[in-house]
């Protein structure tokens, strides 16, 4: 007599404060900072839109990490719009400027998505310097090509950073985030490619 085949085993949900095996859907561990407070109060309606309460924690930590390195990031870019020198200036200049200024409209788009899922957006220098995988702009400017390489090693963290988290949000149907995580890896690839170009003679 054949035997009936096996049930496949519900998958059990694991904290999100542990580290995840590969495709796992959980917020990879940076130093346990946890930064995304839940919001809301007695008065609001509790969150219904389709994702559970654990899930939308771990997507808002995710988004969090990848708001304080694109805020980073754009600090950065604009330290370098200001103190960039040399024969390249102009073009430099103009180019570091229209990059910082679409950095700083995607934190807003990547802080509203937190709010959206019911966690407070982080948003101060403390909680930033916590959870950013992006170096802290240079105490002092260096050469103009030298800002180029640390441009792109920026845009490539925020690219790898921004894909880990894209699994986190699909496996949780939540495919708003996974969409505006896509596009952000293209943003960031784009930009570092157009940055690498610049260096290669």
């Amino acid at each position: 007599m054949a035997k009936a085949p096996n049930k496949p085993q519900k998958k059990t949900k694991s904290p999100i404060t542990s580290a995840p095996a590969a495709g796992a859907g959980k917020v990879p561990a940076k130093g346990g900072a946890s930064v995304a407070q839940e919001s809301g109060s007695r008065n609001a309606p509790i969150i219904n839109i389709g994702i559970d309460r654990q899930d939308r924690a771990a997507i808002a930590e995710g988004l969090s990490r990848v708001l304080a390195d694109t805020y980073t990031l754009y600090l950065t870019t604009h330290n370098f719009h200001w103190n960039v020198t040399g024969p390249h200036f102009n073009s430099l200049h103009a180019m570091f400027m229209g990059q910082y200024t679409e950095l700083w409209t995607s934190t807003d788009v990547i802080a509203e998505r937190i709010r959206a899922l019911g966690h407070y957006a982080p948003g101060s220098y403390a909680e930033f310097s916590k959870i950013a995988t992006v170096p802290d702009v240079p105490p002092v400017p260096p050469k103009a090509m030298e800002m180029v390489r640390i441009l792109v090693k920026g845009h490539e963290t925020v690219s790898r950073i921004a894909r880990e988290f894209i699994p986190v949000a699909e496996e949780a149907g939540d495919d708003p985030t996974a969409d505006m995580l896509t596009a952000r890896c293209t943003v960031h690839d784009q930009t570092a490619w157009m940055l690498r170009s610049l260096l290669e003679e």
